[in-house]
């Protein structure tokens, strides 16, 4: 008997105008491809990759190029659940489910203790020294829950860390990043002259947001949890999981 092929897996990122944001999305999405075709080698679900914003594909036009009547799997490539997920997706979802097709909905990537240890390994990458006090850059939402998600993040990070963390929005919330970069600043000064602050960039690739993040001028700015040539395991993980769970959730 052929396997029972799983429901297609379609990555939604936010998308960027950004070269290397880009390829760092599409270096992600690649290796998702090659652990879902080994993880079900016998049926690979077909996958796609799409877009909220700035690209396209969309997700309609992404799940409109998928064989009639085959299920699938909205996993978002977004680091928390804010207006995108709530509504843009809600809704892609539902818009296809009126159609006639079966789709559900997966968690944001994000809370994840496995995205602490790669803020933690970009850190260090970085050059953050121990004792450096760290501010959890975040690009911020005006959805509450999305602020609550990005805060427990820091509180994670914070438990994991010897150094003292707080956190920045680049948009939408508070505090601002300037000014959490400053607070530190000034509280890292009693620690002598060669105190300095560093930036765990809590933002999925680089672009707009991360080129924001350097504008504020922490000492140490470590960069995104994606790269152009690193799309690092434990993301391609989480990936994964969110899928598995959202097939779980609605069996």
């Amino acid at each position: 008997m052929t396997p029972r092929r799983p429901p297609a897996l379609v990555a939604v990122s936010h998308g960027t105008s950004s070269p290397e944001g880009r390829a760092a999305v599409r270096g992600l999405y690649d290796a998702v491809v090659a652990a879902v075709a080994e993880r079900w080698a016998d049926a690979a679900s077909e996958t796609r990759l799409c877009h909220v914003d700035v690209e396209q594909p969309d997700v309609p036009a992404a799940l409109a190029t998928l064989p009639d009547g085959e299920p699938a799997v909205i996993v978002p490539l977004l680091l928390s659940a804010g207006y995108h997920v709530h509504v843009d997706l809600a809704e892609a979802a539902a818009e296809a489910r009126d159609g006639g097709r079966v789709v559900v909905v997966a968690d944001a990537l994000g809370p994840d203790d496995r995205l602490i240890a790669v803020l933690q390994r970009r850190l260090a990458e970085a050059g953050t020294r121990d004792d450096d006090p760290v501010v959890l850059v975040v690009a911020g939402s005006s959805d509450v829950r999305a602020v609550e998600a990005c805060e427990r993040v820091r509180d994670a990070l914070a438990e994991a860390s010897v150094a003292d963390v707080s956190i920045g929005f680049l948009s939408a919330a508070e505090p601002r990043l300037p000014d959490a970069v400053a607070a530190a600043r000034a509280a890292g000064a009693g620690h002598g002259p060669g105190a300095r602050v560093a930036a765990a960039s809590y933002l999925l690739a680089p672009g707009y947001f991360q080129d924001l993040a350097a504008s504020s001028a922490p000492d140490v700015l470590a960069e995104p949890l994606l790269r152009p040539d690193d799309a690092p395991a434990e993301l391609v993980q989480v990936v994964l999981d969110r899928y598995a769970e959202a097939l779980a959730r609605s069996k």
